[in-house]
């Protein structure tokens, strides 16, 4: 796993984000939570994490999306920290599974299937619509297609391998405009979980959220 600050400013709290497969800062690093510092998490070929820089914050904010709402529960699991609230944004802990989840046959498909071809049409469903696609085309993550195949891999082989963990989350965000993971699935793992639930109208990739809950983090509870 690889953990960057985009913001590093030594403030007593710190916006802790859990990105999604294939992710890196590029679509992130514009938003700038007030009196924050900001970490962003992507990559999880590894489940590795350093939580040694994190002791001197006294407030965290973990926010995860699409597949980091999984990599987010192992980390916060096995990980102590001074987190305050924890913020789902289009994901479940249940990252590949039947009812909560993506199906298992669509996940292996995308990974089979997967080339430049097919990951510019899976960019696209992300969005709400060619408008909002073009938009992010201007800064859609620059990693290598092989990388973004053995994370995925690696994603498959470690949720099987590894047992359910506690999840811990107090918000399960879900766009009912989301084509990558169902939003009904969605809806069921957090009722699963017993985690409140806001729906909104929005795609899987969508400003707004990261507006609200990476730029506004603080301020809209």
């Amino acid at each position: 796993m690889k953990q960057i600050y985009l913001i590093h400013e030594h403030h007593p709290r710190l916006l802790l984000f859990f990105a999604g497969w294939g992710a890196d800062e590029t679509p992130f690093k514009t938003y700038r939570p007030t009196d924050s510092d900001y970490m962003l998490c992507y990559d999880y070929r590894t489940l590795d994490f350093d939580a040694s820089p994190l002791t001197e914050y006294t407030d965290i904010r973990v926010v995860g999306w699409s597949m980091g709402v999984w990599a987010a529960t192992r980390v916060m699991a096995r990980t102590p920290l001074s987190v305050s609230r924890r913020i789902a944004i289009n994901g479940t802990p249940f990252p590949i599974d039947e009812t909560c989840g993506i199906p298992p046959a669509i996940f292996q498909g995308t990974l089979d299937g997967l080339t430049d071809v097919s990951l510019h049409k899976f960019l696209r469903r992300m969005c709400a619509d060619s408008a909002a696609f073009k938009a992010f085309l201007q800064r859609t993550p620059r990693r290598p297609l092989e990388e973004l195949r053995e994370e995925l891999a690696a994603i498959a082989a470690r949720y099987a391998a590894l047992p359910p963990c506690e999840a811990v989350w107090d918000l399960g965000v879900v766009g009912t405009a989301d084509r990558i993971i169902p939003p009904a699935n969605q809806v069921q793992a957090w009722q699963k979980l017993g985690v409140p639930v806001c729906q909104t109208a929005d795609a899987h990739y969508q400003e707004a959220l990261f507006h609200r809950y990476l730029q506004d983090v603080w301020t809209n509870d």
